[in-house]
């Protein structure tokens, strides 16, 4: 590492007390909204609440250390869940811990190679949608909490957002969701409610994690069950931690190592699975209300990690007789402060694809709980709309020179697989010029669909007799048609 490097990575962990504090106290807070998810995502994956738990715990110290967006949390929970879920019910537990084990070496083999760069191709849409779809799942699912249930919970959580909100006016030493947990706390204790708890959600681990490898046969058919499953981890891990951090990139206008991330969120799994944990990613929500309130260096990821070691064993109970309610307004409180408010706005002021693009996003990661399903289907429609676009940038136009019986056809634009036809259409393959001149000096040519098209268009007219120039090609597109169709005999500006 060297010494800018290390400068930097010195910066990301302390630039004095006062952020110090500020780091501290955002983590801890980032702590208690771990808690309730990834309980509840440790059920919906079929395994005990401290395996999520020591997931958790183990992922958030060595992302601390190996990651590389400063202020994000990960955790055992989000769409990694969702895939988990038929593997834990078909094969049990532990080919689950040995296909986190193998997701983790996939996403370190991932950052090696820096493939990060495909996050070029989600565009701004798709991760307002990402992000929008993301605030009305986390406000959805706190809502299993407040069904039938008493009229004390209702009050706990509206008095719980009336402390978020205006604590800030009177201090903002101590953030508001800290302030929030507390008070609700001490009021339960001290005016025992028909509330739930957080001992309610699931039990809490009353030791710490021990290294633990899979016990499953070391054999090719093990490999062949967890691989797929390995994979589909990893890529939905990469890919929500990715998009959080580009959430956080814009929300404190920085910028982050991406491969960095995927390499560290790798190294993270690994640990997980060798110590009993299942395979996290990126928790936006977590990680939105860490910088929310003051969390920007690596300090606020290694106290939300180390405090739930803490709230784990030491202070399991004190931690089991927090309401639900003050999560619940927490999570309430992230959920709209996530949400894109903006976006709205700019359904009427921005094209319409770009619209389109977003609540598609938002409508197929909502209907499905997905948010892996929501970007892919978001990156296909913005991909699909792009190549359409790009079609109509194209065109060929045509001059005649009777002097000298030559027609001209002077391309514009791009030509790649999507305009390719329509280049070949605008030529009239029977022109009774006897010398045609192709000029594609103002066009760009991508693809072999493209060469193959401009090849078909030559020989077709040489077999009518015409003698036809290929000029103007740039240096990339000459070197494509010399390699894939040198009989075209294009020339080079």
């Amino acid at each position: 590492m060297n010494n800018i490097a290390f400068a930097r990575y010195r910066a990301e962990w302390f630039q004095g007390a006062d952020s110090a504090r500020r780091d501290i106290l955002a983590g801890m807070v980032g702590t208690f909204a771990l808690i309730p998810e990834v309980i509840a995502f440790s059920f919906v994956a079929g395994i005990d609440p401290q395996v999520g738990l020591f997931a958790s715990f183990m992922i958030g110290i060595v992302i601390a250390f190996a990651g590389g967006r400063p202020a994000m949390i990960s955790g055992a929970a989000g769409s990694v869940a969702l895939v988990a879920a038929a593997l834990v019910h078909s094969h049990g537990l532990q080919y689950l811990l040995a296909a986190t084990l193998l997701a983790g070496v996939f996403q370190i083999v991932f950052g090696l190679l820096k493939l990060d760069i495909l996050m070029r191709f989600v565009s701004r849409s798709v991760r307002t949608g990402f992000v929008n779809a993301l605030a009305i799942l986390i406000f959805l699912a706190q809502m299993p909490q407040m069904l039938d249930v008493s009229w004390h919970t209702y009050a706990m959580i509206g008095g719980g957002l009336a402390i978020i909100y205006l604590a800030p006016r009177i201090t903002t030493a101590i953030p508001s969701p800290l302030i929030c947990i507390l008070i609700l706390t001490a009021v339960n204790m001290a005016f025992p409610m028909p509330i739930h708890t957080v001992a309610d959600l699931g039990r809490l681990p009353s030791s710490l994690p021990s290294f633990a490898f899979p016990v499953i046969p070391l054999a090719w058919q093990t490999l062949t069950i967890i691989t797929p499953y390995a994979l589909a981890m990893a890529a939905v891990g990469l890919l929500e931690s990715m998009m959080t951090a580009s959430v956080v990139d814009d929300l404190t206008e920085t910028s982050s190592s991406k491969a960095r991330e995927c390499t560290g969120l790798g190294l993270a799994n690994v640990a997980a699975g060798m110590f009993g944990g299942i395979a996290g990613c990126g928790m936006i929500g977590q990680t939105v209300g860490n910088v929310r309130y003051g969390g920007r260096g690596r300090l606020s990821t290694l106290v939300a990690g180390v405090f739930l070691l803490l709230v784990m064993v030491p202070l399991r109970p004190w931690v089991a007789q927090v309401p639900v309610a003050a999560l619940v307004a927490i999570m309430i409180m992230v959920s709209i402060s996530t949400f894109s408010w903006g976006s709205i706005r700019d359904l009427a002021r921005h094209p319409k694809v770009s619209g389109v693009v977003m609540l598609a996003t938002v409508l197929v990661t909502v209907a499905t709980h997905d948010l892996s399903m929501g970007v892919a289907v978001g990156v296909l429609l913005s991909g699909v709309f792009f190549a359409f676009k790009v079609t109509r940038l194209m065109d060929v136009t045509s001059t005649y020179d009777a002097t000298t019986d030559t027609r001209t056809y002077t391309v514009l634009g791009q030509v790649f697989f999507a305009s390719a036809d329509i280049f070949a259409d605008r030529f009239d393959l029977r022109d009774t010029a006897s010398r045609v001149r192709i000029d594609l000096a103002a066009s760009h040519l991508w693809d072999i669909t493209a060469v193959g098209a401009l090849e078909e268009v030559v020989t077709k007219m040489r077999h009518h007799g015409a003698t036809v120039d290929v000029i103007g090609l740039n240096r990339a597109s000459a070197i494509l048609v010399d390699r894939l169709a040198p009989a075209v005999g294009g020339g080079k500006d």
